[in-house]
């Protein structure tokens, strides 16, 4: 009785990671495909033409591996950065002068963050030259645009963060720039600065905004553009 109590858990267990048997059907081989989240990602049929490294140069996934990166490397700095006006730049400079290794972090974080720029503006300018936003790709272009502008929005609020006079007087001329807006600039002014200049309100909303909003944001728009490319059969190509 014990033994078939233990052949009945250990087939429920079984069952309940493997919902199929063994791929010697079509019914399992199909299992195989539909319940397997990696493999289910592929599209049932893609274009041909597609499938050659020199038609998308893999730029939208080097732009998500970047992402990845990023998010990797910005956890770590945040165990050595403190957002104050006070102890901001002295963490930065003690980063990089006594943490092993911190200025290498420092710079795959800075310099991870402009070729995510430059990879996300090359593949939109490649979707855009091979037609992949036409129908039925309308949606997936959208979520691409906004995903670049938040892109944009990370970079930017990233760059106050050190603390030092570059990023300060940059900071300065760009909110002044997003002021002269005329519908709602000066709001727009007023929520990222959190008050009439840069300063502690600024910076503990651009750090808000670098390390959790925009990122997640940015994180659930990947994962519906990678699902939109999926539904909508694979990477757009042009057999003309």
């Amino acid at each position: 009785m014990a033994s078939l109590t233990n052949t009945i858990t250990q087939s429920r267990v079984w069952r309940s990671f493997f919902r199929h048997g063994m791929p010697n059907n079509p019914l399992d081989r199909s299992l195989v495909m539909t319940t397997n989240i990696f493999f289910h990602l592929h599209p049932v049929k893609v274009n041909l033409k597609s499938l050659k490294a020199t038609y998308s140069l893999g730029l939208g996934i080097i732009t998500t591996f970047l992402f990845v990166s990023l998010s990797v490397s910005g956890i770590l700095l945040m165990f050595y950065y403190v957002p104050t006006v006070e102890r901001a730049y002295p963490n930065i400079v003690a980063l990089q002068t006594q943490v092993p290794f911190g200025q290498l972090l420092r710079n795959l974080h800075r310099w991870g963050a402009h070729l995510m720029v430059l990879a996300a503006v090359l593949h939109m300018a490649r979707v855009f030259y091979t037609g992949a936003y036409k129908p039925p790709r309308e949606f997936n272009w959208i979520v691409g645009v906004l995903l670049l502008i938040l892109t944009l929005g990370a970079s930017f609020t990233g760059y106050l963060l050190p603390w030092d006079q570059l990023s300060f007087w940059a900071i300065t001329v760009g909110t002044s720039i997003a002021s002269y807006e005329p519908v709602m600039g000066s709001t727009v002014k007023k929520i990222l600065l959190g008050g009439p200049e840069v300063g502690q309100e600024a910076l503990t909303r651009f750090y808000a905004l670098h390390i959790m909003v925009i990122p997640a944001i940015i994180f659930l728009l990947i994962s519906l553009h990678i699902w939109r490319v999926r539904k909508d059969g694979g990477l757009a190509a042009n057999e003309n």
